[in-house]
C-alpha cells in the first residue's frame, strides 16, 4: 500500500510539473505575441510619420523649389521698375509710348510671378516690422508716427508665405 502511496503522490507531482511547463510555454508565447504586437505598432507608427514627412517634403518642394530663380528675376523686376521711374518725367512722346510699353511688360511679369506664389510687401503707410521690412535710416517726418514706413528703397517679395527679401525703407523718427 505505501508504495502504492508513493507512486500517486509521483503521479501527482509529474502532473503538476507538467502543467507548469505547459503554463511557462503558454506564458512565453503570449508574451512573443505582445512584444510582436509592440513592434508592429511601432513600426506602423514609424511609416505613417515617413509618409507624412516625405509629403510635407514634397510639398515644400513644389512651392519653394523655384526660389532661387524667382530671387534672381526680382533684379530685373527692380531694374524694369528703375527705368520706367526714370522716364516717366521726360515730356517726349516717343519716350511716354515707350514708358507705357514697359509698365505693361513689368505689370505682366509681376503677373507672372504672382502665379507662382510671389507677392510684394506692403511698406509705405504701414507700422515697422522686421520680419519684412530692413530699415536703412530714420527721418523725422510731420504728421507720421514714430516707426511708420515712410519711403521704400527696394521692394520686398514673399514666396507662398515665406520671406523672400526684406524690404528695404526708411522709417519716421519722433525726433528732428
Amino acid at each position: 500500500m505505501e508504495q502504492n502511496q508513493e507512486n500517486k503522490e509521483k503521479t501527482q507531482a509529474s502532473d503538476t510539473e507538467n502543467t507548469t511547463t505547459e503554463e511557462v510555454v503558454v506564458e512565453a508565447g503570449k508574451k512573443d505575441e505582445v512584444d510582436y504586437k509592440e513592434k508592429y505598432f511601432y513600426l506602423a507608427a514609424d511609416y505613417d510619420n515617413f509618409r507624412k514627412r516625405v509629403e510635407r517634403e514634397k510639398e515644400n518642394l513644389h512651392k519653394f523649389g523655384n526660389e532661387k530663380v524667382l530671387s534672381d528675376l526680382l533684379d530685373v523686376v527692380d531694374n524694369f521698375e528703375r527705368t520706367i521711374d526714370m522716364l516717366r518725367p521726360d515730356a517726349d512722346q516717343k519716350v511716354k509710348n515707350l514708358v507705357i510699353g514697359l509698365d505693361m511688360v513689368n505689370k505682366l511679369m509681376l503677373d507672372k510671378l504672382s502665379r507662382h506664389g510671389l507677392t510684394v510687401v506692403e511698406a509705405i503707410g504701414k507700422d515697422f516690422d522686421p520680419n519684412f521690412h530692413e530699415a536703412m535710416a530714420q527721418e523725422y517726418s510731420e504728421g507720421k508716427k514714430p516707426n511708420e514706413v515712410i519711403k521704400e528703397f527696394q521692394k520686398g517679395y514673399i514666396l507662398n508665405g515665406r520671406l523672400l527679401r526684406a524690404a528695404k525703407v526708411v522709417v519716421a523718427s519722433d525726433k528732428q
